[in-house]
């Protein structure tokens, strides 16, 4: 089954929220913004229903839309790579202070490089990819051809290394061993700004 994607760009830095729809009508989100009205108005005019919230890392721009949107469908899994757990359940943690009243949501279900969550007909593959911080993700859709980027790896760019849990280091290890063995042709979806691919990032990446 082909799934549908949807990107809303939310919040105050610009985040793209990526909903993932199956032709069942069944939905996954990954990294709800802030302004989870907009994810629930789109779920409503799609009739889907939300079975789980993929997140590529704790900053506050990517969790702030989880409480509302369990509100309105129900307590689900929220997956999130062990290293990054701290940043969910902690608002000091998370960078919610710099730009918010600050911002938290307590549990996660933990997850580890190499995992697979199989949902809407799909296998979503858990990359492990610490950089941005220390427990960053990416989700790799290899029958779409589809990489959830986070904020990893952009366009032309890479995310940031000067927040508590990140390395330069270890962020261009991720994108050059990990993230460039995948097809020139995957297409990848960020977490901030526009979509590229696998092989034009390997030809035009300044960091890398």
């Amino acid at each position: 089954t082909v799934m549908e994607i949807k990107t809303l760009t939310l919040g105050e830095l610009a985040t793209n929220c990526y909903i993932v729809i199956s032709a069942a009508g069944n939905a996954a989100v990954i990294d709800p913004a802030d302004d989870a009205q907009r994810i629930l108005d789109t779920l409503g005019k799609e009739n889907a229903e939300l079975k789980m919230i993929l997140l590529t890392h704790g900053h506050f721009d990517h969790i702030m839309g989880i409480d509302k949107t369990i509100e309105t469908f129900g307590e689900m899994p929220i997956y999130v790579e062990e290293h990054d757990l701290a940043l969910l359940n902690n608002a000091d943690q998370n960078e919610s202070m710099v730009y918010t009243s600050g911002y938290s949501h307590p549990g996660g279900n933990v997850i580890h490089d190499g995992d697979v969550l199989s949902f809407i007909g799909h296998d979503f593959q858990v990359i492990h990819t610490p950089g941005h911080t220390a427990g960053g993700v990416c989700y790799y859709v290899a029958d779409e051809g589809v990489l959830f980027s986070g904020d990893t790896l952009f366009r032309c760019s890479v995310g940031r290394f000067d927040f508590a849990t990140s390395s330069k280091e270890d962020l261009i290890h991720s994108v050059k061993d990990k993230l460039f063995l995948l097809p020139d042709e995957t297409n990848v979806l960020p977490g901030h700004s526009h979509p590229t691919t696998i092989g034009y990032e390997k030809e035009h990446n300044p960091y890398v």
